[in-house]
């Protein structure tokens, strides 16, 4: 009995012991996994978990996200996963995206997986056009992100119509125009082939380095209204809080810089601004739900946060991070090196190789036209040997004719013919044998001098044949030597002496010099980007006088229009932010308020 009973106490004690799970599903900007959560998870655990996974470090700039009966929310991290207003029918579905954005992405984005997953999210929002991207600076951007996908360009494997498939443009900017698909990819590719040498990484951080500077880029919007109840627009972003007209997301009608806010903190749906000048009074706004409040609050402190965090000196983990990431990135940029080297003694060793399979069959065609001309010779030199012996037949008989015609002569004129009739006829036989026996003396004599003409060219025809027969044998002599030659050339250059010598050499011992050396390096390179910059805006602005013909101008929409008129007046983000902070913070306050 008793030890029933103590066996049921062991079994419910096991039954306790076992945690509760429930099934989550992360999706990441490429990507889907699932995780069995237990029940008392917060929600930090379940991030941290997502960020191992990923192998991230740079968390702070990424959440988890939900939506709330159509309104963006973002798991907190101190308080448990179910106690969120989530679904719960399993799997509970979040996603994974950056919560906060950097204000440089090339100094702030440390880790590749970092930068990627950046790249993915900013590339996604202007197809969808939540980041207002301008046609021009649209090719480009896309340019980059098929260098990032496929590699350096090369036109004998991307031909026409690689790009059919892939979506890089807003459907807003291909409307916008009378081009064709095949139009919009020989523009797009143009630029693609310039970026030649540019590893993934290194043309995802040229995407964002153009985007970050888009109007709308990192910018979060919410619906409020002032004291005055007019309906206008509050942004969130790296910089600080700017309120904008309803019907213009690219130009702020006033901006307050993070370094100029105390404290922000909302009551139901009143929303509160203390500036840091004690002498101005505070700000308020309104806004639909108190929902949209708690998010506005958690993206204001979290933004903050980061601003201040840039302007003070990295902790140990960031430097340690960017050390590595230095290193990373030197160790790439070697082996990038090393694979351009092997590349190059491949390609120079195919030459080589092509070369002598060139040479190879050059030689062999003429070793063939020797053998043909040798045989051309031996048939002419039996032709003339035979010729040259029926000649000499001939001309035996003829000066057998000719002893025949002197003997008829002799015996004609030893003949007594007693008549005149008959002697003048003896007499004209005579002559006319005379003649006969002339000719024929001549004739012999040409057939002589032919028959040793036809000698002599027999005697050419044979010295020719063993000219063609030494030809011959050198061309034979010289193409067995070039046989091994040829065999060690097109062995993979992976095996010959030399790279092993390149392999030895490529051992790096990363120094604190080396590491001065390349921050030097990186250095130049934002001089060098900061020199392209201008070229890169004329090129830009030779696009988009390039293709002005073509636009469609009633399929233009509110956007393109604002940005058109900010583009003549010579503003641009950063410069329109500068201007609307240059006024007092009192007076920017006020101008709130009387909207």
């Amino acid at each position: 009995m008793a030890g029933a009973i103590a066996s049921r106490m062991s079994f419910s004690s096991l039954k306790r012991k076992q945690p509760k799970t429930f099934t989550v599903r992360i999706m990441t900007m490429d990507a889907e996994m699932e995780f069995n959560c237990e029940v008392k998870w917060k929600g930090k655990d379940l991030f941290d978990l997502v960020c191992r996974t990923l192998g991230l470090r740079e968390t702070w700039f990424f959440g988890l996200q939900y939506m709330i009966k159509d309104t963006m929310a973002w798991l907190k991290m101190d308080k448990k996963v179910l106690d969120h207003d989530v679904p719960k029918e399993e799997p509970v579905t979040f996603h994974f995206l950056a919560k906060f954005y950097p204000e440089n992405a090339e100094e702030e984005l440390v880790q590749e997986i970092t930068q990627h997953l950046f790249f993915l999210q900013v590339k996604k929002q202007i197809l969808d056009e939540k980041i207002y991207c301008p046609p021009e600076a649209s090719v480009l951007l896309a340019s980059y992100a098929v260098q990032a996908k496929y590699g350096d360009y090369d036109p004998t494997v991307h031909k026409r119509g690689f790009l059919a498939q892939e979506e890089l443009l807003p459907k807003r900017v291909i409307n916008l125009y009378q081009m064709t698909p095949e139009m919009w990819e020989e523009r797009i590719t143009a630029w693609y082939g310039q970026h030649r040498g540019r590893a993934r990484d290194e043309a995802e951080m040229e995407y964002l380095k153009i985007a970050q500077d888009l109007e709308m880029y990192g910018v979060n919007y919410f619906a409020i209204r002032n004291k005055k109840g007019t309906e206008l627009l509050l942004g969130v972003d790296a910089l600080g809080l700017h309120i904008y007209d309803l019907e213009n997301k690219l130009t702020p009608k006033i901006s307050f810089p993070w370094n100029e806010i105390r404290n922000v903190s909302y009551s139901d749906k009143e929303f509160t601004i203390k500036p840091l000048d004690k002498k101005t009074d505070v700000f308020k706004f309104n806004s639909s739900k108190l929902r949209v409040n708690k998010l506005i609050l958690q993206l204001c402190i979290g933004n903050h946060d980061l601003f201040m965090r840039r302007r003070k000196a990295d902790s140990l983990e960031v430097q340690q991070m960017k050390a590595q990431a230095r290193e990373e990135k030197a160790r790439k940029q070697m082996e990038r090196q090393r694979l351009a080297r092997e590349k190059q003694m491949r390609e120079e060793a195919e030459r080589t190789r092509d070369e002598l399979e060139r040479r190879l069959l050059q030689l062999k065609e003429e070793a063939t036209m020797a053998n043909e001309a040798l045989m051309r010779s031996e048939e002419t030199a039996d032709l003339l040997a035979e010729k040259a012996q029926i000649t000499e037949e001939e001309a035996k008989l003829l000066a057998q004719k000719a002893a025949e015609a002197e003997q008829e002569m002799q015996r004609i004129k030893a003949t007594a013919i007693r008549t005149e009739d008959e002697k003048r006829l003896m007499e004209q036989k005579v002559l006319e044998a005379e003649m006969l026996a002339l000719k024929m003396a001549e004739e012999s004599e040409r057939r002589a001098k032919e028959a040793d003409q036809l000698k002599q060219d027999l005697q050419e025809a044979r010295d020719s044949e063993r000219r063609a027969k030494q030809k011959l044998l050198e061309i034979t002599s010289k193409s067995s030597y070039t046989q091994p030659m040829n065999s060690s050339t097109t062995t993979l250059p992976a095996d010959l002496p030399t790279f092993s010598l390149i392999s030895e050499s490529l051992s790096f011992d990363f120094k604190d010099t080396d590491m001065k050396r390349l921050s030097m390096e990186i250095e130049k390179e934002k001089v060098e980007y900061m020199e392209k910059s201008k070229h890169l805006q004329e090129q830009l602005n030779e696009l988009k006088t390039e293709i002005e013909a073509l636009k469609l101008k009633e399929r233009e929409t509110a956007m393109d229009i604002l940005h058109n008129e900010n583009s003549d007046r010579g503003n641009s983000k950063h410069n329109t932010i500068k201007k609307l902070t240059l006024q007092s913070t009192k007076s920017r306050v006020a101008f709130f308020e009387e909207l």
